[in-house]
């Protein structure tokens, strides 16, 4: 059995050695070797095309600018000769006044995608060690999303004049988000049919992937499988998107509810609207992505709504995930809860002690 397991070690590491010739040849073939190849060549021939078949076309497309300016920093230099020194100075600019200035959340981002790209090298057979993993890692930081109170989105609606059919569909579009919290690319794949009218619900099932008016994606699933879901409607939504199908109807037929010319709305062009009427109505500036977290303001602050509610509303795979990125809005919900828990409690005193002491007590009398 010893010469047999002898005879298998052999054959392993010959096949192990032939399977590196192989690939060093091809390498060569296209023009250069281990050692001369450099990031870039890396990142487009071996780490881009794995990384997009991991990953869904959202993300992909959502982690383009990382990538790209990953390729710009480091594009030239031979995969073999990036340092330590090279790792700290990007970490330093990353986060420096004078170098990107990237927010806490951002730049970890980026340089985690620069650490995972480099391992896949050493997985490759590229690299012998992660030269990144020594820099310590930026963390993600606490970033809380701004967000539109009822009282900041009344000052916003009351400034917006629905005669005009552009401005009746910023009204729909600015409604819909912080009325039901759906995710802004959620929001702008959302379909006529998707609405059922008579059982007052909202079906999401698809999300946009955009780069241009006429270049997107309508991919028919979301983020998660949770995303999938159904979310009830008030009257007064029911009766908005109505109106709003109505006067859309004139324009012929258009599939998409955020729509005015039968395209999908660009979140760019969300976020200045956005910005506008922020600016009219004197309220602060969010996000798109903002209003997502308007309407877990609203569901918490003004319906005392529970955390499964809010979660199911939202598409969260579960609980937890509503209190990692909500669970500060809950802060004040407690305070009606203190004031109702005053006088429940009889508070009754015994008139004599039914304890016995035993040892060195202090007592106060």
């Amino acid at each position: 059995s010893s010469a047999a397991s002898d005879v298998y070690k052999r054959q392993a590491k010959e096949a192990y050695i032939e399977a590196i010739r192989v690939k060093n040849e091809y390498l060569q073939s296209n023009g250069y070797s281990n050692y001369d190849m450099t990031y870039e060549q890396f990142m487009q021939n071996t780490y881009l095309p794995y990384y997009k078949s991991e990953v869904s076309t959202h993300t992909y497309s959502t982690r383009q600018p990382a990538l790209r300016l990953l390729i710009r920093r480091f594009g030239k230099k031979k995969l073999t000769t990036i340092s330590i020194r090279d790792v700290q100075n990007f970490r330093t600019w990353l986060l420096s006044e004078k170098g990107a200035n990237y927010s806490q959340a951002y730049a970890s981002l980026t340089f985690g995608t620069f650490r995972k790209s480099l391992e896949f090298a050493v997985s490759m057979q590229y690299l012998t060690t992660n030269i990144s993993m020594k820099v310590k890692a930026i963390p993600k930081g606490k970033t809380i999303t701004g967000y539109w109170t009822k009282q900041d989105f009344e000052k916003v609606i009351s400034n917006i004049c629905i005669n005009d059919f552009y401005e009746h569909l910023c009204f729909v579009l600015l409604w819909l988000y912080f009325c039901t919290g759906v995710r802004v690319n959620e929001g702008t794949a959302l379909w006529r049919d998707d609405i059922n009218f008579s059982k007052k619900e909202l079906h999401i099932g698809h999300m946009m992937i955009i780069s241009s008016k006429t270049n997107w994606i309508r991919q028919s699933h979301t983020k998660t499988d949770s995303g999938l879901r159904t979310i009830s409607l008030d009257d007064d939504t029911i009766c908005i998107l109505r109106e709003w199908k109505k006067r859309q109807s004139k324009l012929g037929k258009v599939n998409f509810i955020l729509s005015y010319d039968s395209n999908p709305m660009l979140k760019s062009t969300i976020s200045r609207i956005i910005k506008r009427y922020a600016r009219i109505a004197g309220v602060p500036k969010i996000q798109a992505k903002g209003l997502r977290h308007s309407h877990a303001s609203y569901l918490i602050n003004e319906l005392n709504a529970s955390v499964l509610i809010v979660s199911k509303r939202l598409g969260h795979s579960s609980p937890e995930i509503t209190l990692r990125h909500y669970a500060h809005l809950w802060s004040g919900v407690d305070k009606e809860l203190a004031s109702e828990m005053a006088g429940l409690i009889n508070i009754k005193h015994a008139e004599k002690t039914q304890i016995q002491f035993n040892g060195n007590q202090a007592l106060l009398r």
